[in-house]
């Protein structure tokens, strides 16, 4: 049994070209799958004070208001360590990520478990996963100095130990929308899936 993460975080849905792509590509994964769907758009708890002091408390001397605090951290941590395989619908808002997906970024990184510091640096502490990414843009070339929602994702993914990211790109959906949604479906149905032992 494969296990596939699936992160939306389009304010939009039946028309959102990111859940649309995420579909498809999930349907060409092999095998015996199961998908845990996960839509920030239903909305992510911003970072407080209260939920900062917690995640420095050690477990064994919370509160049980703190660990209430970080009840919805902490699933989205176990949602991200159970996965086999992640996919991600990322599309661009005003030049970044979409301020859920930020949120969602926020309570994921908790030092000591998904990450920790080093003599050498910080050390991501997920462990290394196929991680797909379709981008969506209206107007931002993907990849381009403009395009910050992109390069942050990797760099943050990175900085969990998950480096092994594909970026599909959807991009310019506004410039020429068939022509743009006809391309991002193909480069769907030619990127190479990384095989996951069941």
């Amino acid at each position: 049994m494969t296990n596939v993460l699936r992160i939306d975080s389009s304010a939009r849905t039946g028309d959102s070209v990111s859940r649309e792509l995420s579909t498809r590509l999930i349907d060409r994964l092999d095998g015996d799958t199961t998908v845990r769907t996960r839509d920030l758009s239903h909305g992510v708890p911003l970072l407080t004070e209260p939920t900062l002091l917690a995640m420095w408390t050690p477990a064994a001397e919370r509160t049980p208001e703190q660990t209430a605090a970080l009840a919805i951290a902490d699933e989205f941590i176990t949602e991200l360590v159970d996965a086999d395989v992640v996919v991600i619908g990322l599309p661009i808002y005003n030049f970044g990520p979409p301020a859920a997906i930020k949120a969602w970024a926020d309570l994921v990184a908790r030092a000591g478990t998904t990450f920790r510091y080093t003599e050498n640096g910080p050390e991501g502490l997920i462990a290394d996963k196929p991680v797909y990414v379709i981008v969506a843009s209206g107007g931002v070339p993907i990849g381009s100095p403009m395009d910050l929602a992109s390069t942050w994702l990797r760099t943050f993914l990175g900085f969990l130990g998950l480096t092994n990211v594909q970026i599909i790109e959807a991009g310019q959906l506004n410039v020429d929308p068939e022509a743009a949604v006809a391309a991002a479906r193909d480069e769907v149905d030619r990127v190479e899936l990384v095989s996951v032992a069941a």
